[in-house]
């Protein structure tokens, strides 16, 4: 029997037959799949909360009115907000220097801080959308902006494609044009193309801690308060109950009232004091729980904790983790429009990319890359160090000095050395002079020996009858002078550490 490999459940194909299935086909696909439930018109959302509140992405923007949420949320974003950003050219030909400075132009026309804050909705909601902006500038096409977009307006489709639901098509969604939209998201997959949702966790952490607030105001008007208790005759009538009623509603307020004679007021404190704290550390609870979710710790956060240095350390160093994910995210969307804006203006420069750096970090190897550039006879001009050094444009001044002066300008100015190391100094140079010329008298019979010496063994017989002939007296009694100075001297530096 022939041996085959089914294809679905209803179809297969026999090993001989086996060139009619393409490498290149995609066999697991949504069309093909046996339990795959879909309205056959775009891929429903598999938030699980979303699914089961049946409502959209706004019940998690809502979220954001929360004083904790929201303040874990700004110190996210502000991780990578606090970051400098700049253009690098790739390539070393021309064109490819002026494919990364028509980006920074056209860049720095934007408000990036509101774009790169935009960007950064995608980790809070899974996706954001972001519509670029085309304009014409003379014969080059720019964008003149990036605007994020609501993410409830979009679907994905059966093939991962984001579309538009518009009026016209409010079901299925308008397929967008290319080079028009911007997709950031945050651990997207095929499964699940829209993306994991950060405010997801925080849905019932807020929901409960909500709660919890309400409870605690209404303990807190019920006991917190103490309790007026007013008494009357027996027999009194309506009218002189409700007299003294508003007497104590009137000294709750300002604690002055104004009773009958034969009435009594009593004021009773209530003893749940401790049931307080119930509902604060719940809260508390609640709130340790957000900042786990989206900032990955909590000692960054909170306030009051207690936690020794160590794991400080380590919980900034979690939360410095999750922002340099979010700034591959920024990364990966702000490349992709610098390559539509390299395609359109450069096709045939290579792309610059957009990063991210530290400006205290950034200073000293820029100043080094300057210095090797100006030494090359590279001149900077006035706007270039505001922009990079941010130096204020009335704290120095650009001189059109030569290349020999601006390297005068970088170069590192030798520390002054301290006295005693110059009066070292000072002793060898003098030793050094006064032994020049005793050492040229002394050697110059053996230099004109070994020029006239016809070989290597006439030059080793004769040497032990040449240096009888010398002279080191000189020698040797310099020497010594110097040994002496030099021991004098480090007598007089001893005494004076040991004061």
């Amino acid at each position: 029997m022939a041996k085959r490999i089914w294809i679905n459940e209803h179809e297969y194909v026999e090993f001989a037959d086996m060139d009619k299935v393409s490498l290149t086909d995609e066999i697991a696909s949504r069309k093909r799949v046996y339990n795959y439930y879909a309205l056959g018109m775009y891929l429903p959302d598999p938030d699980p909360v979303l699914r089961k509140q049946g409502k959209d992405i706004t019940v998690y923007k809502n979220l954001l009115v929360d004083s904790h949420i929201g303040g874990c949320v700004e110190s996210r974003r502000a991780g990578v907000l606090s970051q400098e950003w700049e253009i690098k050219p790739k390539g070393t030909k021309r064109a490819d220097r002026k494919a990364a400075e028509f980006v920074d132009d056209v860049f720095k026309n934007i408000d990036m801080d509101r774009v790169i804050r935009e960007i950064l909705d995608a980790p809070l909601f899974g996706y954001a959308p972001l519509e670029v902006m085309w304009a014409k500038d003379g014969s080059r096409i720019v964008i003149e902006d990036i605007v994020g977009k609501p993410p409830e307006w979009f679907v994905f489709d059966e093939e991962n494609r984001l579309r538009f639901r518009s009026k016209e098509n409010m079901i299925q969604g308008e397929l967008l044009p290319p080079r028009k939209f911007l997709l950031a998201r945050f651990y997207a997959s095929y499964a699940n193309p829209y993306g994991k949702r950060v405010m997801s966790r925080c849905f019932w952490p807020a929901t409960f801690k909500k709660g919890g607030f309400k409870f605690w105001a209404i303990f807190t008007e019920k006991y917190a308060m103490p309790w007026v208790i007013g008494k009357h005759p027996r027999g009194a009538s309506e009218k002189e109950i409700d007299t003294l009623l508003d007497a104590l509603e009137q000294m709750i307020e300002d604690a002055i009232a104004v009773i009958p004679e034969d009435s009594n007021i009593e004021i009773k404190d209530t003893p749940k004091t401790a049931s307080a704290e119930i509902y604060d550390k719940f809260i508390d609870r609640c709130d340790a729980e957000l900042s786990k979710a989206i900032v990955g710790q909590t000692l960054t956060t909170e306030q009051g904790r207690v936690g020794s240095q160590a794991l400080g350390k380590i919980h900034e160093e979690v939360r410095k983790d999750i922002i340099e994910g979010d700034k591959k995210i920024v990364k990966t969307v702000l490349n992709q429009a610098i390559q539509w804006l390299v395609d359109l203006n450069y096709p045939d420069a290579v792309y610059p990319v957009f990063s991210f750096y530290e400006e205290e970090d950034v200073q000293k190897p820029r100043a080094e890359r300057d210095e090797i550039l100006t030494r090359q006879g590279v001149h900077f001009t006035k706007k270039y160090y505001m922009e990079k050094y941010n130096l204020a444009k009335d704290d120095f001044e650009v001189l059109g000095a030569s290349t020999a002066q601006q390297m005068a300008m970088f170069a590192e100015k030798t520390p002054k050395e301290p006295a005693d190391q110059q009066a070292i100094n000072n002793l060898v140079a003098t030793a050094e002079k006064q032994l020049k010329q005793p050492l040229e008298k002394l050697l110059k019979p053996i230099f004109d020996f070994i020029n006239s010496a016809s070989s290597y063994e006439e030059l080793q017989k004769k040497l032990y009858d040449l240096f009888p002939l010398l002279d080191d007296s000189e020698i040797e009694e310099l020497l010594a002078q110097t040994m002496f100075m030099a021991d004098l001297w480090g007598r007089i530096q001893s005494e004076k550490d040991t004061k």
